[in-house]
């Protein structure tokens, strides 16, 4: 395990009273968040969740939003764009992204847990536009062409 980063986390007015993002466990790779609001999922809907939070990331590293597995599994209610991104830049609220993915309307209750956070480093990259690319095992075959 590496040494943890510094995020720096600014309560907003509606989280007030509700727990800070954190690791359940002490092998946990995410810190937990809670909805800041309460609201019905129909089945097929999605929505932005306010966290009741704002962050600060570290130059250098972005924090991924994961589903939880437990929804997943139990009420088919995961995250869309997974994993989300935030940016080291931005600054305005965290907002989870839930889908009802279930057969059944699902309520969020405020205080409930609705996803995992996790911070890891960014690699940028330099491209470099080239005339042609060297030849692999693989080519060009798209999804499903190898088999697996």
């Amino acid at each position: 395990m590496t040494d943890p980063i510094a995020l720096r986390l600014r309560r907003l007015p509606h989280g007030e009273g509700l727990p800070l993002p954190a690791y359940a466990t002490a092998g946990a790779a995410g810190l937990d968040v809670v909805a800041a609001e309460s609201l019905t999922l129909a089945p097929g809907a999605r929505a932005a969740v306010a966290t009741g939070f704002a962050l600060a990331i570290p130059a250098g590293y972005e924090v991924q939003v994961r589903p939880r597995s437990g929804l997943a599994l139990r009420h088919g209610v995961t995250c869309l764009n997974t994993p989300g991104t935030i940016d080291h830049d931005y600054r305005g609220e965290v907002k989870v992204i839930l889908a009802n993915l279930g057969q059944e309307p699902f309520e969020v209750s405020r205080g409930d847990r609705i996803a995992q956070l996790v911070p890891a480093p960014v690699q940028r990259a330099l491209l470099a536009e080239v005339d042609a690319l060297d030849d692999t095992d693989r080519g060009a075959g798209g999804f499903g062409s190898t088999g697996r």
